[in-house]
């Protein structure tokens, strides 16, 4: 009989930075009561903190439900004088947490005969894997090389109690669809990638984990109502066990934080974490699910009405969904924190000048059957344009951004006329990608330098934007001369290139006053230079 071993709400198990950027274990009570003193989590990686992130939110959601710090009823329309008065006294009630914690104190052993955390006890069947799996390394390819190879031999093949505990949440969030179904009469649903493996997650970031957190706990939905209490994974009286259920939108934000998107049961030994047995959970389908506050949408080609989570793009920078994030319109629904924080903003309950916001997700392979990559990227906007004063500068401010993804064409296409002058073969695809890549390089920190200053109260939206589009314009013509440069004499002297049916020499002069010209039509600014 396996006795009940590592309970999570006193072993120390979560990583985190402390106040001087150290790295510090502590067990899920210690991070509540130091959350004020702790900079943010720092897991193996950052979608490792957002899975630990989500654990700690449900259990704020289900602590807290309808009852504030006292145990005193929360009356209807109360829900931001309550979430106020803990935000200014800046640190956990921990007397009302613990409380709730010490109900369900045995919900969180990891290692226990019935009721083992995040598991399924004696669970004979599922695909099994070793340790190596339940490590968040990321797969290469389809062949599974892996990434870390710093961790080889005995380090590999076992895991620490602490270790296990903090991937096993990743592995439930966004493990891929490599698991195989257990063979029977009927034919089984295919859940795809974990809940979080869907989504483009995004979650805000405070001055500390407290700020973090409370931060992200949504109290209402889009209709200002309260969610429905109850359903974490811990206060199931019986756990669900059957494997790949479709189940309802969950109702309650404890219950959507702690889905269970697989069956899991850890194996040790004397050394450890061995590995584990894996089958298919509970899912839900994607379309319209607003329950879900920490994604990016997307509107469907077919239906004004339906949305579905919006993934990450490994090669698209965070600012560049500036419209999914923030842009309010007929057609967009933006991210339900981004919403919950708007509302604070207008009730001036944040008081902060700047906003941190913090996508992580994974990148996937052929059918999510592999991970690839991991997307980690922030970014920092001033409070006020989350306000309605903000409205009208965002949406001059997603203009910008279509101007310069239009610029960056142009260059893309002027790389790819340089290369074809110089004797390459038409199209030019690789040159034209690589000077892509190399414009949103050198206009990502100036970007986000400029939204990080704009003040909606103080600046003028036209001079900010001309301020701008100048030192864009400067970039790019720099980047552009750069070209011509490294083209060489080839370039200068041209080839003879068919277009438009007619033979015409394509020389990089040429090809450059084409490219001056679209530039400036484009930013309605002829520079200085």
């Amino acid at each position: 009989m396996t006795l009940p071993e590592f309970n999570l709400l006193d072993e120390p198990w979560i990583l985190a930075s402390d106040s001087n950027g150290k790295t510090i274990m502590l067990s899920i009570k210690d991070v509540f009561a130091r959350a004020h003193e702790l900079g943010a989590l720092s897991g193996e990686l950052p979608t490792q903190d957002a899975a630990i992130l989500r654990l700690l939110l449900g259990i704020l959601h289900a602590a807290f439900p309808y009852t504030d710090e006292n145990g005193s009823a929360i009356p209807e329309g109360g829900v931001l004088d309550f979430w106020e008065r803990i935000w200014a006294r800046g640190s956990f009630p921990m007397d009302a947490i613990e409380r709730y914690l010490l109900r369900y104190r045995e919900r969180f052993w990891l290692f226990h005969p019935e009721r083992p955390f995040y598991q399924i006890a004696d669970m004979d069947k599922g695909t099994t894997y070793s340790a190596s799996k339940l490590i968040g390394e990321l797969s290469e390819s389809s062949n599974k090389l892996r990434l870390f190879q710093a961790r080889t031999g005995s380090a590999k093949a076992s895991l620490s109690y602490d270790e296990a505990a903090r991937w096993l949440p990743y592995l439930i969030a966004f493990d891929d669809t490599s698991s195989k179904p257990t063979r029977g009469d009927t034919k089984l649903p295919s859940p795809g990638a974990g809940w979080l493996g869907k989504l483009g997650m995004l979650y805000a970031v405070g001055a500390n984990l407290f700020e973090t957190l409370w931060l992200n706990l949504v109290l209402t939905n889009d209709n200002g109502e309260r969610w429905d209490t109850g359903g974490a994974a811990w206060e199931l009286d019986k756990p669900r066990i059957a494997e790949r259920v479709e189940i309802a939108f969950p109702s309650s934000q404890a219950a959507l934080l702690t889905l269970q998107s697989r069956r899991i049961l850890l194996e040790r030994d004397l050394n450890g974490v061995i590995g584990f047995r894996l089958l298919g959970g509970d899912f839900f389908q994607r379309e319209n699910a607003f329950i879900e506050q920490m994604t990016l949408w997307r509107a469907s080609k077919d239906r004004e009405d339906a949305y579905t989570p919006k993934r990450h793009d490994i090669a698209r920078l965070l600012w560049r969904d500036f419209t999914s994030l923030f842009v309010k319109t007929n057609n967009a629904h933006i991210p339900g924190v981004v919403r919950w924080l708007s509302e604070l903003q207008e009730d001036r309950l944040i008081k902060a000048q700047q906003v941190r916001l913090r996508a992580s997700s994974v990148q996937y392979g052929d059918k999510d059957f592999f991970v690839t990559d991991i997307f980690d990227d922030t970014l920092s906007i001033n409070a006020a344009l989350l306000s309605n004063l903000g409205e009208a500068w965002n949406i001059r401010i997603t203009n910008e951004i279509d101007i310069i993804e239009k610029v960056i064409n142009h260059l893309g296409f002027f790389a790819s006329e340089l290369a074809e002058a110089s004797g390459d073969s038409p199209g030019g695809t690789g040159r034209r990608r690589a000077a892509r890549e190399e414009a949103y390089f050198r206009l990502d920190v100036p970007f986000r330098e400029w939204l990080a200053n704009i003040d909606p109260a103080k600046n003028d939206i036209d001079v900010a934007i001309k301020v701008w589009r100048s030192k864009a314009y400067r970039e790019i013509m720099r980047l552009g001369q750069e070209l011509i440069a490294e083209a060489g004499d080839r370039a200068y002297i041209g080839r003879t290139v068919r277009e438009n049916k007619r033979e015409e020499l394509l020389t990089a002069p040429k090809a450059y006053n084409k490219f001056i010209y679209l530039v400036r039509k484009t930013f309605d600014f002829t520079g200085e230079g």
